[in-house]
């Protein structure tokens, strides 16, 4: 993997702005676009994802965590995929999901535990880490892996 040209790294001082923060960049994604999230159990990757959904314009009774299903196709402004690969063993196992058809197919894909399973993100991605700094404030430190994810941080967090 390459290093990143872009860094940013924004504080959220509750859930709600955690929220806000997955609205803003959920209304920037574009077709083709990968976004992985890395964080400890309750480190806010829910709360970002419920934004991300939201400002792609997908409807909130369909949020739904993948846990069990790997992978949950969501309809919005764009298609977007949410997979969370906590019960993902290895590429292999991942790879019999039918996952990597995914990835460039026209639609967004969201990634929760990506660490698990760092093989599963493209060339070219976006990766937030996201670590409690109190009882309900986040840090999130995102890094873009390409141009087009550069592009994407730089309107996300300017």
């Amino acid at each position: 993997m390459s290093s990143s040209a872009l860094r940013r790294t924004v504080q959220a001082a509750s859930p709600e702005e955690t929220h806000r923060l997955g609205v803003r960049l959920g209304g920037l994604l574009q077709p083709g676009d990968f976004v992985g999230l890395i964080g400890d159990l309750g480190a806010g990757k829910t709360h970002l994802v419920r934004g991300v959904a939201e400002g792609a314009q997908v409807p909130h009774s369909e949020v739904a965590s993948p846990t069990f299903a790997i992978v949950y196709p969501y309809s919005g402004r764009i298609p977007l995929y949410h997979a969370d690969l906590y019960r993902i063993a290895d590429e292999d196992e991942l790879y019999a999901t039918g996952f990597f058809d995914l990835v460039g197919s026209g639609g967004a894909v969201l990634v929760e535990w990506l660490d698990r399973v760092p093989g599963a993100a493209p060339r070219e991605y976006l990766r937030i880490t996201l670590r409690p700094t109190a009882e309900d404030a986040r840090e999130l430190q995102a890094e873009a892996f390409g141009a087009r994810s550069e592009a994407l941080l730089a309107a996300w967090l300017p």
